[in-house]
């Protein structure tokens, strides 16, 4: 259970749609993750760094994540959301502060530990804090709850990429610029995570959300059960998961991590070329179709049921990649529409996937089975980016050029997807056995009705 004395129980009347924006205040905050490259080319000349070396801090804030979430869930699960986000929030923000105090000293190593190491711990439990919160206030639209904070994350960099940059602009570049910029940015981000932190409220026992005894009643859930986070590991539930997030995440970054490089090989040969800026606008292009897909994708899973809206990820994902290898230098906008809905599904099933992980494994201790499968991330963020690097670099050695550069990676992501299609429709209710006893004062739960017409999605 929640420890009461590190949470706040919401007061009979309290408005559930305040919940989403406490979370949004976190995950738009971390999101700032994926602005890092507006600080790789100050840091190289100011601090006589290399690529490699500028991208240590960044590298290290995702493993961290991934680490973070994975081992702090059930601490989050614990202690409430209140506590998560104010743990988050003084991980990330003392790593910027560190941070800057590295640029200023002109100590490379304490900005990879701080923005690396210890943001990287508030990424990872700021990501997770508000998911079991939201799903217990959004019962009868799970999807839609987690898909808004989720989207945070994902639009976090257009608003960090640009701020950053003006920051940079008005403070300088140099070292003293890069640490002044630094404590700017952990200063006003400590401030507004802090509203999260005040707003969150978590609902009471005897509270009944807005329609979520008539969904129940019109479309049951899977379980009503309680299934704890190791009994989850147990399961092949969480493994066919594990898999279906890690592949359609490999899918998604494969084109993400090389996007501007990709488009301008793709047409390279062709009479109308893509020049720098139009590579750098199909960035910005995915990162939109990325955050979009992600409130879109999860609240069209609530009326759909997850385990569809995974097979239109997987599926559909699988065509988009075949058409770009066949057919995707014949046309920009072919090429660019189907990356947009590659992203939009790597997106969406980030912000799914919690929802999916309720359905199957009840609310009692979702964000910690959350932050465990989060380590498919972790393996996708490794997998992806070497998948379509190595068969670049190999193609250009023997001698290719243009789409004959990915041809070969596509047509691995789209046997990836294949595995992950057959996982999803593998994914069957949770055996009793696994399932926690009631809680005192509880009726057992119901099993699951073996005929339903969506499967194990609801």
């Amino acid at each position: 259970m929640l420890a009461r004395s590190r949470t706040v129980v919401a007061p009979p009347g309290w408005n559930r749609w305040l919940v989403p924006p406490a979370a949004l205040s976190i995950h738009l905050a971390i999101g700032q993750v994926y602005a890092w490259s507006v600080f790789k080319p100050p840091l190289e000349s100011a601090l006589h760094l290399s690529g490699t070396a500028s991208a240590l801090p960044f590298q290290l804030a995702i493993v961290m994540l991934g680490l973070s979430a994975a081992f702090g869930g059930t601490l989050v699960e614990r202690n409430g959301p209140r506590w998560a986000m104010c743990v988050s929030a003084v991980c990330f923000v003392s790593g910027f502060l560190v941070a800057a105090l590295g640029a200023a000293t002109g100590r490379y190593l304490l900005i990879v530990l701080g923005y690396g190491f210890i943001g990287g711990i508030g990424l990872g439990i700021g990501y997770i804090s508000p998911v079991s919160t939201l799903i217990k206030w959004f019962p009868d639209r799970p999807g839609m709850a987690t898909g808004i904070a989720i989207m945070g994350f994902g639009g976090g960099a257009l608003i960090a990429s640009p701020w950053s940059t003006q920051l940079l602009g008005a403070l300088g570049a140099d070292a003293a610029g890069i640490a002044r910029t630094f404590l700017v940015m952990g200063l006003v981000y400590a401030g507004f995570m802090t509203l999260g932190v005040l707003l969150v409220r978590v609902p009471g026992a005897d509270c009944q959300p807005p329609a979520a005894a008539a969904v129940a009643a019109a479309r049951p859930l899977v379980t009503t059960a309680r299934v704890s986070a190791r009994n989850a590991l147990r399961t092949p539930q969480f493994w066919c998961l594990w898999v279906v997030l890690c592949t359609n995440v490999t899918a998604g970054i494969g084109i993400l991590e090389k996007a501007a490089p990709m488009i301008s090989d793709f047409f390279a040969g062709s009479s109308a070329p893509v020049s720098a800026a139009a590579a750098a606008g199909f960035v910005g292009v995915l990162s939109l179709a990325n955050m979009l897909g992600r409130i879109i994708w999860s609240s069209t899973s609530d009326l759909t049921g997850r385990k569809n809206v995974y097979r239109l990820y997987l599926g559909v994902g699988a065509l988009m990649y075949l058409l770009i290898a066949l057919a995707g230098d014949t046309s920009k906008p072919l090429f660019i529409g189907c990356a947009a809905v590659i992203l939009s599904f790597y997106g969406g099933g980030f912000a799914t996937v919690p929802a999916y992980l309720k359905d199957l494994f009840g609310t009692y201790q979702v964000g910690a089975i959350h932050g465990r499968l989060l380590t498919a991330w972790s393996t996708a963020g490794v997998l992806g980016p070497l998948i379509v690097n190595a068969v670049a670099d190999a193609q250009k050695a023997a001698g290719h050029s243009g789409p004959d550069l990915y041809a070969t990676s596509f047509f691995i992501m789209i046997g990836l997807l294949a595995v992950g299609f057959a996982a999803n429709e593998a994914v069957r209710p949770v055996h009793p056995r696994h399932h926690e006893p009631p809680a005192s004062g509880e009726r057992p739960a119901a099993e699951p009705a073996p005929a339903d017409p969506k499967g194990a999605d609801q």
